[in-house]
């Protein structure tokens, strides 16, 4: 068994590098249909994204209503299911050797469970043991700690036998609820100092590359 019994994973730029290659494409799609004429950059996107969450990123920055919010889910949702982003390859020997050590792979994450289905099979050719993705809802997908509650009841885990891996702040909100260890996902987020500066001074391990990573849990 590795150092922690269940990593819960984050999937956009912690497993695969989505914000750059299909997340803030499909955004910009949205901003042609639902506000021409508006635009944001990559830096202001990802930025916004970690401080405030996506959804409130949407409503306070552009007005996005319910409704709005609905379609952009849609016109995102259709993007990102003929656009693959690409995987961060050192992250195959994590998944590889938590598996062979018996451990378990939980997926908490904001994007649909088909494309966090299809980019584990594509990449990595596994399939996680959970996936808590965008479908739960806003009063259960993190940062709320539902997810989090679900994997350790429904394998009789404590929260030391969890370690939290994602690049977002409302990941390390969700394992913060609940005692969880947190983990960092620093390479991808390289382009952002402030978000840096941040989870180094306030989450539990950082990382910089999947290399680290690995070593941390296995070596």
């Amino acid at each position: 068994m590795g150092k922690y019994p269940c990593l819960v994973l984050d999937h956009d730029d912690t497993l695969v590098q989505s914000e750059s290659t299909v997340n803030y494409p499909a955004f910009l799609k949205a901003l042609e249909v639902l506000r021409p004429g508006q635009t944001v950059s990559l830096r202001d996107f990802s930025l916004w994204t970690f401080q405030e969450g996506f959804t409130d990123m949407c409503v306070r920055h552009f007005g996005f209503t319910q409704s709005e919010l609905d379609r952009q889910y849609e016109i995102w949702l259709d993007y990102v299911m003929t656009h693959t982003p690409p995987c961060f390859p050192e992250m195959a020997a994590v998944l590889r050797r938590q598996r062979e050590s018996g451990g378990l792979i939980c997926v908490v994450s904001h994007s649909a469970r088909e494309n966090i289905l299809r980019d584990y099979q594509t990449h990595f050719g596994i399939r996680p043991d959970c996936i808590y993705g965008w479908e739960l809802g806003p009063q259960r997908r993190k940062p709320a700690p539902y997810p989090l509650d679900q994997i350790m009841r429904a394998y009789s885990l404590s929260p030391s036998e969890l370690l939290v891996v994602d690049d977002m702040k409302s990941g390390f909100d969700m394992a913060k609820a609940r005692s969880v260890p947190f983990a960092w996902a620093g390479w991808g987020r390289q382009n952002l100092p402030e978000v840096a500066a941040f989870m180094k001074a306030h989450c539990d391990f950082s990382f910089h590359t999947p290399a680290q990573l690995e070593h941390f849990l296995f070596d």
